[in-house]
């Protein structure tokens, strides 16, 4: 039997890369974003937009009709997530919560949504993305490595929760990835030192597979040569 996962930011660059990567592996993949469903979805991928992950209502209901569309659940992986670069003394306090909503609290919403769907199956992955810039925040960085040391921490938490449960929960973080708003943004940058979308997906794989059920709490470092 296949196995089934969801994906939040799934219409992203590194969600939708990450989607194909476990479609061609043999999973059945649900893709929810806060975006409208793309005009040519993934082949064969339950596409859910217009999802306010932040919202618990609207993140169990999207979860839910996953796992009605599917049959059950077997893994989620939290992608949903964005980056601003902001010095706190040009800057504006609101931008801390807005990095915390949607890097961390759309985790946390999404990892509680997904619970009773991964129990029932008696086992299960949640897989967080959080951010090589969480162990020391560079300049302008404060908010966002704050919020990505949020995903740490609930990575780790959540681990020693579910671990009965079998349950594995961890964490991948990467540097800088490989996407064409990065590109834009930094066009002067070395991009084959960044991390590529299909590397962490690749690293994602293993980590949902059952090669990695001894692996729970970890946050995995994925820099490329950042």
């Amino acid at each position: 039997m296949n196995k089934i996962v969801a994906i939040t930011g799934g219409f992203g660059h590194l969600g939708s890369v990450v989607g194909q990567a476990f479609a061609t592996a043999g999973w059945q993949v649900a893709l929810l974003d806060r975006a409208v469903s793309p005009r040519y979805p993934q082949a064969g991928a339950l596409c859910l937009g217009g999802v306010d992950l932040t919202d618990s209502a609207a993140a169990h209901h999207a979860i839910d009709r996953a796992a009605e569309h599917f049959g059950g659940l077997d893994a989620l992986i939290n992608v949903a997530g964005g980056f601003h670069w902001e010095t706190l003394a040009d800057g504006d306090v609101d931008t801390w919560d807005l990095m915390y909503r949607i890097n961390l609290r759309t985790a946390v919403v999404s990892s509680q949504a997904v619970l009773e769907h991964l129990k029932a199956r008696g086992r299960g992955r949640i897989l967080n993305i959080a951010a090589a810039a969480a162990t020391r925040a560079a300049l302008g960085m404060g908010a966002y490595a704050a919020s990505k040391a949020g995903v740490m921490r609930l990575t780790e938490a959540l681990a020693e929760e579910l671990k009965d449960a079998r349950i594995t929960v961890n964490a991948l973080m990467p540097s800088i990835i490989d996407t064409p708003q990065n590109r834009a943004d930094m066009p002067g940058a070395e991009f084959d030192r960044w991390v590529r979308p299909e590397q962490l997906a690749a690293t994602l794989l293993f980590l949902a597979s059952d090669q990695a059920a001894a692996i729970t709490g970890a946050c995995i470092p994925v820099t490329g040569r950042v």
